[in-house]
């Protein structure tokens, strides 16, 4: 064994102290040998060791081992102390040997081990660092660790705030895209008593932009190629970072085709080259351009699409009146839905077209100073409507099916595509209908007659009613006027009724045509589905109108049955001077007189009594009174005397009866 010795020394707080030669400090020791020292030996080595360690101190420390849940670390004190793993960014990292400080938070716990702390020793550091960097206006670097109240927590060394108003230029409410992002900042407050610390990203932009800014205008120039980076995008537009100023790049400076959203052509961060299109040196605004860095498409359209010309395209987007398609980049012509099918009504371009899709289309036209390319879709095949007349004539009979319904009538497909109007006067010559449904309904198979044809207009009419012969050709000489006629009630209206005839036509009985007596409504005499006679009084085969009269028939009927009665010699008959007897003196029964004639004179000699006895009355009235009677009173009876002989009047025309009969 060698006799090598040697002498122990200790360092504290990162100095070491020699103790005097007569120290335990300084004493020699054989390695060779088992030395033992006395318990006051053995006091003086710990006091000595441990004089200079206090709580609150940052010392100097060793990794000695690493464990799950805690670091081992040499201080150069009596035991080594001990740092939660969680204290370390990456544990996975430490190894034995690693130095670092670390602060001393208490000189020893229940097991006499110091207990250490890397984080506080830290903060001690980074405040000192982070001061000295807000002394100096400096830069420093934060990590943005995550989202408070107001704004964000920004991890320098120690927590510091930043306002969201602090993180850019320009005020954003997305925050959340910026969590776990390193940047620069600067420290625009710091409180020492309470060590707190705000932070502000847009002081440093705002401070390298105005560098940027007044290089920029300095060199700025119409026409001048720029790099820049998109900041912004808006419905009008996208603003461009050119160098401490923001562009305006306009959507329709975007390209020489049709641009339907800004975001389409470019995204925020885009790092792009646009081109100076005009600047103002005393409001600092700048118009940008992106499609003036090529040549503008539009220039030799009209020889590139010549009108009549069908090109392939690209179906680029939609709107309600057509569709866009895309014949290069930059260059968009439009097809009208009017211009999508020859034989289709067209609502919407999706009933043709499908976005992303190639299609052919025909040039109908070019403007080049308006930048628009008209094009069709159905000018790339043959017109149906060219032919129509050879394969459907006037007056040829044809099957179809009812595709829709309107108000005015009925649609009728007789081919794919071809679609002929069925107005719904020609439904039928007798009904009159305010609606098709109450005739036909939708999908219906029907049999139609071509009535015109409008290849011009894409229009023909068809008919269903032209099928049969108009009955009205014929009506004058099957309902004669003053005809009886059998009819049915079809419809009840304020000014009467509509009647239908045997061969359903429908004639009008006009509210005073309903009976003898009175009628206000209609439907207080009659009712739908009712039976009844009437005579025809008025026949219009133009306008197709049949006049009907139920009083006309009621009165001629009673005066049948009146004639019929009194000219009867049936035994079983009864005369009129058999009837009344001896109420009427003989000479009023004339030979052949009516029972109207005998009550108008029976009324005429029951008014001549009445007033013959008033006028008696008076005059015995005048005899027994000794006044004079006024006038009035007494001449009053006299003068009814003559209208007696005009009430008796008819008794006079029993002899035209008379006659009439002798006639008759």
């Amino acid at each position: 064994m060698s006799d090598d010795s040697i002498t122990i020394t200790v360092e504290a707080s990162g100095q070491s102290a020699s103790q005097p030669a007569s120290s335990i400090l300084d004493r020699a020791f054989d390695l060779g040998k088992d030395e033992e020292l006395t318990s006051e030996e053995m006091d003086a080595l710990y006091s000595t060791t441990m004089q200079d360690f206090r709580e609150g101190e940052v010392v100097r420390g060793i990794v000695v081992e690493v464990t799950p849940d805690r670091v081992l670390v040499d201080i150069g004190y009596k035991s080594e102390g001990t740092i939660a793993t969680g204290e370390f960014t990456i544990p996975g990292e430490l190894a034995v040997g690693d130095e670092f400080d670390v602060y001393i938070e208490a000189p020893e716990d229940d097991e006499g081990m110091p207990i250490l702390s890397k984080i506080k020793a830290d903060r001690i550091k980074n405040w000192a660092k982070i001061q000295k960097i807000y002394e100096d206006d400096g830069v420093i670097e934060g990590k943005i660790i995550r989202r408070v109240k107001g704004g964000l927590k920004v991890d320098i060394g120690i927590d510091a705030f930043m306002p969201a108003s602090q993180l850019t230029w320009r005020p954003t409410g997305d925050l959340e895209r910026y969590l776990g992002e390193t940047m620069e900042m600067k420290i625009i407050k710091l409180t020492k008593r309470r060590r707190n610390v705000v932070v502000s990203r847009r002081k440093l932009l705002e401070e390298q932009r105005a560098g940027e800014k007044n290089q920029l205008l300095a060199t700025i120039e119409v026409g001048k190629l720029l790099p820049g980076e998109v900041k912004n995008i808006t419905d009008f537009g996208a603003f461009v970072d050119v160098g401490g100023i923001d562009g305006l790049l306009h959507v329709t400076d975007m390209s020489w085709g049709r641009v339907k959203h800004p975001s389409h052509v470019v995204s925020v961060g885009d790092k792009i080259d646009v081109m100076v299109l005009n600047f103002d040196p005393k409001t600092e605004r700048i118009s940008l351009g992106l499609k003036q860095k090529s040549e503008n498409p539009w220039k030799s359209a009209e020889q590139r699409y010549p009108v009549g010309g069908v090109v392939a395209g690209k179906v680029v987007s939609m709107t309600d009146y057509g569709a866009f398609v895309q014949l290069e980049q930059g260059i968009e012509g439009m097809v009208h839905v009017s211009e999508m099918s020859w034989t289709r009504r067209v609502r919407h371009p999706s009933e043709v077209v499908t976005l992303d899709t190639e299609i052919d289309v025909m040039v109908l036209s070019v403007s080049p100073n308006e930048e628009k390319i008209a094009l069709g879709i159905k000018q790339t095949v043959p017109n149906p409507w060219n032919d129509i007349e050879q394969r459907y004539p006037v007056g040829s009979v044809v099957k179809g099916e009812v595709r829709n319904l309107a108000d005015y009538g009925a649609f009728v497909q007789i081919e794919e595509g071809i679609d002929g109007l069925l107005h719904v006067s020609d439904l039928s010559w007798t009904q009159k209908y305010s609606h098709p449904s109450e005739a036909i309904e939708k999908g219906q198979k029907v049999e139609v007659k071509i009535l015109s044809i409008d290849p011009n207009q894409e229009k023909i009419s068809v008919g269903v009613k032209q099928l049969e012969k108009d009955p009205w050709e014929e009506i004058a000489k099957q309902y004669p006027i003053n005809t009886d006629v059998e009819c049915e009630v079809a419809k009840l209206v304020s000014f009467g009724a509509f009647a239908r005839l045997d061969n359903g036509i429908e004639g009008l009985i006009h509210v005073s045509e309903i009976g003898e007596e009175r009628v206000q409504k209609p439907e207080d005499a009659l009712e739908i589905g009712q039976k009844l006679t009437a005579r025809v009084i008025s026949i219009d085969p133009i306008e197709r109108k049949i006049g009907l009269s139920v009083r006309a028939f009621e009165q001629d009927e009673v005066r049948d049955d009146i004639e019929k009665y009194s000219q009867s010699d049936d035994a079983d008959s009864v005369s009129v001077g058999d009837a009344v007897g001896d109420a009427l003196p003989k000479s009023l029964l004339q030979a052949g007189g009516t029972l109207a004639d005998a009550a108008n004179a029976m009324m005429a000699s029951v008014k001549a009594a009445e007033a013959h006895a008033v006028s008696q009355t008076e005059e015995a009235k005048a005899e027994t009174t000794p006044e004079t009677p006024k006038p009035e009173e007494t001449a009053a009876p006299v003068e009814e005397a003559p209208k007696t002989e005009e009430a008796a009047a008819p008794v006079e025309e029993a002899p035209k009866t008379e006659e009439a009969a002798a006639e008759e």
